[in-house]
């Protein structure tokens, strides 16, 4: 199945492959015939003492063009392999990224970074060798044994045939090399992407595992993992040593023994030409020396076939993120969002959300409020379609919001996080993140409207102030002005502010809010907020409680109810609740 799929990607290349397996083929018979050129020099010429120099230098210069022939058409078939392989992974990789930007948020919920990365990188870069290094070398070798056997029987078909039985065992040695080698190596891929798991996990949280001294705890982590993937691979050299090398020696010199076996007896009873015993050792020796090749490639062949199991497995991954459901393209035109008795599970299992329902009318404020673990966040993956197979109906302006096209709801759907994630690039694009449509002067108006502007001017650069990785160089404070500008450049019908206020100080966060009460107005605005003060003046506030809207209503009817909210306000105000 996977050779197949393999195969595949072949189909867009015949015609190249066609040309390098012609030019192999014409490299391969070059090189056949150089011995017969040797045996008829020993034989004709060299043992009845026959020195026509005319004659000698046609063989002379047949053996070098022959040779040189050989080179050339080799060089050239390898280059157009090796170009092939490249066009392929090249491809390959294409999909493995185009696959992994459609998958749904409970894919990665699931997938650590770092094994996602092994398998795109590592694992492609092991598909990649299969073309380059093993596709190669076994189409040149096969063709090459070929065109030996064709010569041995050429010279004796007796004697051929004998060694024809050589093939049986060559490839059951093949066969027995392949089913042990293939589990090891899936323990081997499956630890290198444990190594690169970790190693991401490391690097992203360096600062916590400091603060917390983890070191040593990681350190043995990684030890022991990495002490597993070495046993995988000392496991498989001692499969090597035992199945490659020495058992071919072996079977070259008991193929060696039966040739002069065979000459030997053979000259009791009729002369025997020298020449042909020549050839006959020669090809025996260039018989064995591709079946070696191949047998040493059969390593990388296996881990390749494991690597590419694993890329197929992404591939085929079903988890993806949920799209458009019918032909009916709405608009968001209002932004009039309404919840009614939606419940959903991550796992399938324990319900997170359980019958919620609630309606934010259009230019409305509906904050979201709880404890860690009530929902919040829930509500809003679910409000962007994040995740799929949620119960009950969720709907934007009356239409469902399985029928809206990614674009439009992306577009009129402007998302804030707590923590904001900027791009590599410059300040310029993450405000435009590659969205023609937005031109240069709403980007400088984006950016005034949140007041990040004023920082902005002041960078070295301005709007091309580089941004390096997760844009490490900025505040917080600075980040989250980003995204709000980021997000008020595509203009929104509605806001969804997860926390937007949490990771700024008070002087930023005054700014933002002054930036949130412009922003809000004439838009939908669904905000989770931890803090209270923050939310006064929303136009319904829901109390989340593991999973449930156990209040509602607005700040002050909230806190005339002295329940759940009542007691959070208290709290954060530093009070005591009873």
């Amino acid at each position: 199945m996977v050779i197949r799929r393999l195969a595949a990607y072949l189909k867009p290349h015949r015609k190249s492959l066609l040309i390098a397996f012609l030019l192999l083929l014409c490299g391969t018979m070059a090189e056949v015939w150089t011995p017969k050129l040797v045996q008829i020099f020993i034989d004709d010429y060299l043992t009845p003492g026959n020195f026509d120099s005319t004659d000698l230098t046609y063989l002379a210069v047949g053996f070098i063009l022959l040779h040189i022939a050989a080179a050339g058409f080799n060089y050239f078939q390898l280059v157009m392999f090796n170009k092939i392989a490249q066009w392929i992974v090249q491809q390959l990789r294409i999909d493995v990224f185009g696959k992994v930007q459609h998958l749904g948020l409970e894919f990665f919920d699931r997938t650590p970074a770092g094994s996602l990365v092994s398998r795109i990188t590592n694992d492609t870069e092991a598909v990649k060798e299969l073309f380059v290094s093993v596709l190669s070398t076994f189409l040149q070798n096969t063709v090459f044994l070929v065109g030996v056997f064709a010569m041995m029987f050429y010279l004796d078909v007796k004697l051929a045939s004998y060694c024809l039985l050589f093939m049986p065992v060559v490839l059951g040695i093949m066969w027995l090399y392949r089913h042990f080698s293939t589990k090891i190596y899936h323990i081997s891929r499956q630890k290198l992407s444990q190594l690169n798991a970790k190693l991401n996990e490391s690097i992203s949280g360096m600062n916590i595992i400091q603060a917390f001294r983890q070191e040593q705890r990681l350190r043995k982590d990684f030890s022991e993992t990495n002490q597993e993937h070495y046993m995988a691979n000392v496991r498989n050299i001692r499969l090597n040593g035992l199945l490659l090398r020495p058992i071919m020696d072996m079977m070259y010199l008991l193929a060696i023994v039966l040739v002069l076996y065979f000459f030997g007896n053979l000259s009791q009873h009729s002369v025997v030409e020298v020449g042909v015993l020549y050839a006959f050792i020669n090809y025996i020796e260039r018989f064995f020396q591709p079946v070696i090749q191949m047998m040493l490639r059969l390593s990388q062949m296996q881990q390749a076939l494991v690597s590419a199991e694993r890329v197929f497995e992404l591939l085929d991954d079903e988890r993806m993120a949920p799209t458009q459901q019918g032909e009916s393209s709405p608009e968001v035109r209002d932004g009039w969002i309404e919840f009614n008795n939606v419940s959903f599970s991550y796992d399938g299992e324990t319900d997170v959300l359980k019958n919620i329902s609630f309606t934010a009318k259009p230019g409305q404020t509906v904050a979201l409020v709880g404890h860690t673990g009530s929902g919040k966040s829930s509500i809003i993956n679910l409000l962007m379609r994040f995740y799929p197979n949620y119960r009950g109906e969720i709907s934007i302006d009356g239409a469902s919001l399985s029928a809206f096209t990614d674009e439009e709801l992306r577009k009129k759907v402007g998302l804030v996080l707590q923590d904001p994630f900027l791009f590599v690039g410059d300040v310029k694009g993450n405000i435009r993140l590659a969205n023609d449509e937005i031109t240069e002067e709403q980007i400088y108006e984006a950016a005034q409207f949140v007041q990040a502007d004023s920082f902005i001017q002041k960078l070295p650069k301005g709007y091309d102030e580089p941004v390096v990785e997760r844009g490490a160089t900025f505040s917080s404070g600075q980040r989250q002005l980003l995204s709000f500008a980021r997000t008020i450049a595509l203009n929104p019908k509605v806001l969804v502010l997860d926390e937007a206020t949490a990771s700024v100080d008070t002087e930023t966060e005054e700014a933002i809010q002054e930036a949130l009460e412009k922003m809000r107005k004439g838009r939908t605005t669904i905000a989770i907020a931890h803090r209270l003060s923050t939310i006064q003046d929303a136009d319904l506030i829901l109390v989340l409680h593991r999973g449930e809207i156990v209040e509602r209503g607005t700040h002050q009817e909230l806190l005339a109810m002295q329940g759940l909210y009542h007691k959070m306000f208290l709290l954060q105000l530093g009070g005591v609740a009873s």
